[in-house]
């Protein structure tokens, strides 16, 4: 899915935007300034880190893999990322980098004996992670990045680190939306053709639809109460909610399959390189370690947990 940050200064700011798990490319939208209508009020830019700790290990040694023997001889490595995903994967007016994201994305990378300093983001569109991770362009990808069969054919993933589910963003002060199952009437929207908005329509939800090219475009609305809900991914929504918690809230109850009764899950995994076992496994290992010595769940806390939504790290999927 994709998405776009909330600007916060007194001037406007127009963000290009991010694309995230399901749905397809958009184009640049100016956003409102603050204090206008639609804006949020008394936001701050400034990226803050979770306070988590990534000091490099030493002695890292992995045979057999091609990737840590090319970080290891350029001496750094090369992460794909998001840049405009509030919480998430996000860089601010001083071009720092923060989110949720981003620090499992640092975490790896200490696991790999890589100094902070050596890190070199590289900003990938959806469509092009494949490429990017195929042709070496990047060492590994770390931003929304659904586990799909489909995907399996070109990449491999390490993971999940994180699932996510369809869910609901709301007002703070709002208890009329309890889950899909109350939008009758309600006014919803969300980004132009993306699945979460096709499937509202699809279960006849409610007919009041209302889409846009980028989720801060809703969000605004929201804030405006001139829509009453935004729909989609529910690590994306966290990511607003925890920019502006005490103005919005996730609602926390998945959209579910009505064949099944369970939710759709949207698997983050980190994208490696097709063929490079050796490196899957040792990042599938650096993640269970930081589930155990809590440093995962710090992460989160930090980040996507300002939104007031828990969460705990889903069992990998090792292959």
């Amino acid at each position: 899915m994709r998405i776009t940050r909330i600007a916060a200064f007194a001037a406007v700011a127009t963000l290009s935007l991010g694309l995230a798990a399901c749905g397809k490319e958009g184009t640049p939208t100016p956003e409102t300034p603050a204090g206008q209508s639609g804006a949020p009020q008394a936001q701050s830019d400034a990226c803050t880190s979770s306070g988590a700790s990534f000091t490099p290990a030493t002695g890292v040694d992995i045979a057999g893999s091609p990737t840590f023997a090319r970080i290891k001889s350029a001496g750094k490595v090369v992460i794909g990322i998001k840049f405009d995903q509030p919480n998430l994967g996000y860089k601010d007016a001083a071009g720092k980098r923060c989110g949720f994201d981003i620090e499992i994305a640092q975490l790896i990378a200490s696991k790999l004996g890589v100094d902070p300093s050596k890190i070199e983001y590289k900003e990938v569109a959806s469509a092009n992670r494949e490429t990017s991770i195929k042709g070496g362009e990047v060492d590994y990808y770390v931003g929304t990045y659904s586990i799909t069969d489909k995907r399996k054919a070109d990449v491999s993933f390490a993971g999940p680190y994180f699932i996510a589910a369809q869910d609901l963003l709301v007002r703070k002060d709002d208890t009329s939306i309890t889950g899909s199952d109350s939008l009758k009437g309600k006014t919803v929207c969300s980004a132009t053709g993306s699945t979460p908005i096709q499937r509202v329509r699809d279960q006849k939800l409610t007919d009041k639809i209302v889409e846009f090219k980028t989720y801060s475009e809703c969000v605004s609305q929201l804030i405006d109460k001139k829509v009453d809900a935004v729909t989609t991914d529910d690590a994306i929504l966290k990511g607003y909610a925890a920019q502006n918690p005490s103005m919005l809230k996730v609602v926390g109850k998945p959209f579910t399959d009505p064949a099944t009764g369970k939710p759709y899950p949207e698997k983050y995994g980190i994208g490696l390189a097709h063929d490079d076992k050796a490196l899957r496994d040792f990042v599938n290992a650096s993640l269970e370690a930081a589930e155990k010595d809590g440093t995962w769940q710090k992460i989160y806390d930090g980040t996507l947990g300002k939104s007031g939504s828990t969460a705990t790290i889903p069992p990998l999927e090792k292959y």
